[in-house]
Order: C-alpha cells, then sequence, then structure tokens
C-alpha cells in the first residue's frame, strides 16, 4: 500500500479524499494555487505545495508543477479528484511516466471515453443505444445549423472534451444557435482546452440516470446500482440519490449490464460511472462516460457501505475488489444536496467574498454526512467552481432520507456570501420532488427566473412571529443586563410585542410556561418554544410543541431575516407604541436602475458588443461576463441608445456595477 499520495486538486473533493487517506494511514499532500494558500484543504494535508498564480491553466491545469510537487514530496500515487485534470490524458501518462501510481483509469480508458464523440461511437459498436446525433464536431456555426436542421430542433450543443455542464446549451431555435455555439465553444476551452462541440437531439422531458462501476487490474469488473441526477440546473446536477424512484430491479440490472459491458470494451480500471438519459417512455440512451470519481458518489458509498475512495486507492495498488456482483447490496436510500455560492434569486449566478460565518449541521449518527472544503473566514473567488460543500442524508426509505436532508440543511448557517441552501430546502419540500416526477427540466420550468422564497402561510406566518419575538426578547434582555443600572432598578423586557412581518401585523404575548415560553400570537392557539438560543447564534433550534425545529436568523438593521423549510421572511419587533409610529413612517421610493447595464455577478468583463450613441433592441447582446467558469451573455431588455460605456473588458466587476448607460 502507498504510504503518501498527492491529491491534484481543491476544495471539498480534496478534503474527502484526505479523510480516506488518514483512516488509512496514508500520508497526504495537498497542492494549492496563491489565492488557495489558506484554504481547507491545505490545513488538512501533511504537506502542502504552493503551484502558482490563481488562474486554473497556471496552477490546478499545470502537468508540470503538479508532477514536480508529487516527485519533491516523495510522493508514489497521485489521485485527481475531479474536474481540472482528472480526465486529461496527457496528465495520466506523465504521471505514469515518472514511475507514480495514477489512482484511476489508464490513460487509454480516459482517451477512449473523454472524446464524446469517440465515446458514442464505443457504446454503439457495445450495443448500448445512443441519443441522435453528429458523429463529428460542427466546423462552425453553418456547419451547426445544417446538422441542427437535419436533426430537428430542439438541439443540444455539446463540448467533445466536456463534462460537469461546461461548454452546453439548449438551442430551440436557428436564430439563438450562432452565439450558443460561441458561448459553448468559450466555455469548453477554458474548461477543457478544447473547443470542439457537437450537436445531438435535445430529448424531451429527460431524466438522468447513471450507473457506479468498479474495475479492477485483474479483469474483475462490477456495478454499484444507480443514482438519479435529475435535479439539474444549468446542466449541472444539484440534488441526487440512491436508488432512483424510476428504476426497478430489472432496469437495474439491465443497465448495469450494459455499463459493465462499456467499461470491459474500454479495458476500465478504477471507479467510473456510465451515465444515461431516458425519455418519456422511459427508453434509455447512452449519454457518455466519465472516468473519474463523480460529485455525488456519497450517496453510492452510504447505500452500499463502500468506501470509493479506499477502492480506487486498493485498486491503483494493485488490489483486487473485495466483492463480486452477486455480493453488493443496496440498503436504504441516500440523498444528497450540493451547497453552491450563487444567488438563486439572479437565476443562480455565483456569488463571491468572505465566508463570515459557517456552521454545519450536526451529524445524527450515520444518517448526516458533510462533505466541506471550506471553513469561516474563506474567501470565495471568481477563478474557480462554486461548490461549497455537499449534505448528504440517509435513511431506510426515501421519505425518511429527504427528511433527514431537510432538517441538516435548515441546521446549516453560511453568512458572508450568497448560497443555495434556501433554495435546496424547497426543492425537497416540493410536491413533485416528494413523488419523484424528477426531470431534467424541472428547475427550470418551476423557477424560470430565479428562485424566490415565497412568503409564509398563516401557520408558518405565526410561528416566524413567535420566533421573532422570542428572539427579539433575548436580545432586548441582554442589552438590559449590559446597561449600567442604578441600584434598586429593575428592568425587564415587556410582554406584548408586535411583529411586522410578510405585509401584516401579527401581536404577540409571551409568557414562561412549562417546558419554555408560551407564546400566542393573536388568537391562535399558544405555542410552547423551548429554546436555548442566545445572541449571535446564526441557527435558532427549538423545540416547538415537542417537534424539534431549526430556523435560521441573520440580523439585519433592526430587523430580522428568519428562514426555514425554503420559506424566507424579514421581521421587525415592535412595541405596540413603536408600531404606532412606525405606521407614520413614509415609504422610500426605490432607485430606478432602467437607464444601466449592471453586472449581475462579480467576474471579469469579456467584451462589449456595442459603442456609444449606438442604438439598440431588446435583445440584443451589450457585454459577457465570465466568473467560476461560466459564461454570461447579458442582453438589452428593452430599446434604446447607449450613451456611455462605463468599464471596458478585461475589468474585473463587482455585483450590481455599472457597465454602460443608456440615453
Amino acid at each position: 500500500m502507498f504510504k503518501k499520495i498527492l491529491i491534484a486538486n481543491r476544495g471539498e473533493i480534496a478534503c474527502r479524499i484526505m479523510r480516506t487517506a488518514r483512516r488509512m494511514g496514508i500520508a497526504t499532500v495537498a497542492v494549492y494555487s496563491e489565492a488557495d494558500a489558506a484554504s481547507l484543504h491545505v490545513e488538512s494535508a501533511d504537506e502542502a505545495v504552493s503551484i502558482g498564480p490563481a488562474p486554473a491553466v497556471d496552477s490546478y491545469l499545470s502537468i508540470e508543477r503538479i508532477i514536480a510537487a508529487a516527485q519533491e514530496t516523495g510522493a508514489e500515487a497521485v489521485h485527481p479528484g475531479y474536474g481540472f485534470l482528472a480526465e486529461n490524458v496527457p496528465f495520466a501518462e506523465a504521471v505514469a511516466s515518472t514511475g507514480l501510481a495514477f489512482i484511476g483509469p489508464p490513460a487509454r480508458a480516459i482517451a477512449a471515453m473523454g472524446d464524446k464523440l469517440a465515446a458514442r461511437r464505443l457504446a454503439a459498436a457495445a450495443g448500448v443505444a445512443t441519443i441522435p446525433g453528429a458523429d463529428s464536431p460542427a466546423s462552425g456555426a453553418d456547419d451547426a445549423a445544417r446538422l441542427a436542421a437535419k436533426i430537428g430542433y430542439p438541439v443540444m450543443l455539446k463540448a467533445a472534451a466536456g463534462g460537469g455542464g461546461k461548454g452546453m446549451r439548449v438551442v430551440e431555435e436557428r436564430s439563438d444557435l450562432a452565439t450558443a455555439l460561441r458561448s459553448a465553444a468559450n466555455e469548453a476551452r477554458a474548461a477543457f482546452g478544447d473547443g470542439r462541440i457537437y450537436v445531438e437531439k435535445y430529448i424531451d422531458q429527460p431524466r438522468h440516470i447513471e450507473i457506479q462501476v468498479l474495475a479492477d487490474g485483474h479483469g474483475n469488473v462490477i456495478h454499484l446500482g444507480e443514482r438519479e441526477c435529475s435535479m439539474q440546473r444549468r446542466h449541472q446536477k444539484v440534488i441526487e440519490e440512491a436508488p432512483s424512484p424510476l428504476v426497478d430491479e430489472a432496469g437495474r440490472a439491465a443497465l448495469g449490464a450494459q455499463a459493465v459491458a462499456l467499461a470491459r470494451a474500454v479495458g476500465y480500471v478504477s471507479a467510473g460511472t456510465v451515465e444515461f438519459i431516458t425519455d418519456r417512455s422511459r427508453n434509455a440512451y447512452f449519454l457518455e462516460m466519465n472516468t473519474r470519481l463523480q460529485v455525488e458518489h456519497p450517496v453510492t458509498e452510504m447505500v452500499t457501505g463502500l468506501d470509493l475512495v479506499e477502492q480506487m486507492i486498493r485498486i491503483a495498488a494493485g488490489e483486487r475488489l473485495p466483492l463480486a456482483q452477486d455480493e453488493v447490496c443496496l440498503n436504504g436510500w441516500a440523498v444528497e444536496a450540493r451547497v453552491y455560492a450563487e444567488d438563486p434569486a439572479r437565476n443562480f449566478l455565483p456569488s463571491t467574498g468572505r465566508i463570515s460565518c459557517y456552521v454545519e449541521p450536526d451529524a445524527a449518527g450515520d444518517h448526516v454526512r458533510v462533505d466541506s472544503g471550506v471553513a469561516e473566514g474563506a474567501e470565495i473567488g471568481m477563478h474557480y467552481d462554486p461548490l461549497l460543500a455537499k449534505v448528504i442524508a440517509h435513511g431506510p426509505d426515501r421519505a425518511t432520507a429527504t427528511a433527514r436532508l431537510r432538517g441538516a440543511i435548515d441546521a446549516y448557517a453560511i453568512r458572508g456570501v450568497r448560497h443555495n441552501l434556501g433554495f435546496l430546502a424547497a426543492l425537497l419540500a416540493h410536491p413533485r420532488y416528494a413523488k419523484g416526477q424528477l426531470s431534467t427540466d424541472f428547475i427550470a420550468e418551476a423557477y424560470p427566473d430565479g428562485f424566490a422564497p415565497p412568503p409564509p402561510g398563516r401557520t408558518r406566518l405565526n410561528f416566524f412571529a413567535a420566533v421573532a419575538a422570542i428572539i427579539h426578547v433575548r436580545m432586548v434582555a441582554r442589552a438590559l443586563s449590559a446597561d449600567g443600572q442604578f441600584n434598586g432598578e429593575r428592568r425587564a423586557p415587556g410582554s406584548d410585542w408586535v411583529v411586522r412581518l410578510a405585509g401584516t401585523e401579527c401581536r404577540v404575548r409571551l409568557a414562561a410556561g412549562d417546558g419554555g415560553v408560551r407564546a400566542r400570537v393573536g388568537a391562535s392557539k399558544p405555542i410552547t418554544v423551548d429554546a436555548d438560543w442566545r445572541p449571535g447564534q446564526p441557527v435558532f433550534r427549538a423545540t416547538i410543541d415537542g417537534q424539534d425545529v431549526c430556523v435560521q436568523v441573520d440580523q439585519v438593521g433592526a430587523g430580522l431575516r428568519l428562514s426555514h423549510g425554503g420559506v424566507e421572511a424579514a421581521a421587525l419587533v415592535l412595541t405596540p407604541r413603536g408600531a404606532a409610529l412606525a405606521a407614520l413612517m413614509p415609504a422610500k421610493p426605490a432607485p430606478d436602475l432602467s437607464r444601466y447595464l449592471l453586472s449581475p455577478m462579480p467576474g471579469l468583463l469579456v467584451s462589449v458588443a456595442v459603442r456609444p450613441g449606438q442604438r439598440i433592441e431588446a435583445g440584443e447582446e451589450l457585454a459577457v461576463v465570465e466568473a467560476m467558469k461560466m459564461e454570461n451573455v447579458l442582453r438589452a431588455a428593452r430599446d434604446g441608445t447607449v450613451a456611455e460605456i462605463r468599464v471596458q473588458p478585461g475589468a474585473s466587476l463587482a455585483v450590481d456595477q455599472i457597465i454602460l448607460e443608456f440615453e
């Protein structure tokens, strides 16, 4: 067995690999860019080596620097994680040529499956059904248009060397093709160093099903069942689960057999994933093979009891698989949610900043797991993928696993950057999700303009009002205790409050009661709240009428922002007299920003497509902003004339920074 391995990656996957290596008694080496010098994966490793500046092309994508780091530290093997160089043939070859072990498949298998067009041909030869599409990349916009017309709209543009949602675009009609092709090629070039794009038929209401395979160097190949990965936004997975609510035993056996056959056909060794897409009629088509560890591998680990990273390390060390196909047993259900630094209200655009508060949910035995790559104080920049962590829950069935995951998300506190925790909670509570009626179009259909937390209904409104009043009283009590007191003076918060919440006012009366505080909202039935919350804590943990709940608490000015289960509301707690006076205050009008094009996210201004004095029409391209490996085209919301360009291409933008002004 290896004594020391180098992890050629960053973030949560580097930390996750290190945990397994530490358990196995293997020392670890981290590599890091200048932007990641103080990151969690560097602190978690036994050794760390700097490999260059922040841009990935000069650090995490530098084969020479990573190999040099491995040789310098005496590492015996290299684990690539996922992304970056994980499916890079020259990297796998370079690792092997220097006498290091590559903890992954052989370079020939990566090459065979890494080119999506070649993979399509190999799959077809192995008897696996493939999606109708081109067998060669488009040579340009005209060629892509010809191929699309032959296939029939809508079509999917896909990076030939891609994966992870990068370099992918759905095109509904001919007029959008050229712009989509350019953006897809730019993203693919930035992410994979290969801008080739091919065209295939877009499957309506598709479901994304994938099969995990394991293969050793002794000819043994097995599959570990399927994962459902249909909950996606911008072609990137958000919620995954194992098994799939769509697949029965017969379907699992059929898809598993195809995945094993394809793995054998390419001489696969290590952990890998064969991805399928299903249509309305449950016809399954080969999508691609990922020759690496998947982001969503924890759900398979939780239902099989296997550590896939450990298996990859043991296979790379020459060991045989520990079990045969008939010994694979799926136990219960597991669901994973990906926590991203992004703003759901801005159509899931990436968010940057410093994490000022970070509190992970408590693990409930073996039922909840958090794979994180950040800690309090971490700086989230614009150079890398916005994935912060993954929360995974296990249960005897889908409903229990989902309930445990929802509880964990409610108890997860992140401050300083925008994040998608509320969105994840809302997704898991959606009736369609509960019924297992999933598709890769679900998020786009349910939230076409991004996610805005729904207002609380009457029951939750009362619940929020009671929680807000209790929090406010404890904050007031602390302030009074800290205030200079005269001898004999006794000051205490009152018991009657008015909570302004979601456009309404709630009268709340608090009183001491058995087992906690008795809270009565209006004429509703009193509830008993037992909580040991103290000012400054970001999560209000309580037992309310015997039920454990967690509410996110964020102080905003004189008020509070509360969120629970994907529902959010601002609350202002006042005395009855204060509420009467506040009602007399005039509302402040919102500023008129229609004259400006604002950057929807922090990032790099790649290009500006217009000039001062130019007439523009609604829908016309104005600028392109790039952040976290994603390119965003900004278009005119209405007709007008450009008055002034405020920033030039190449500039770094802050969120809501003015790019140009209209007359």
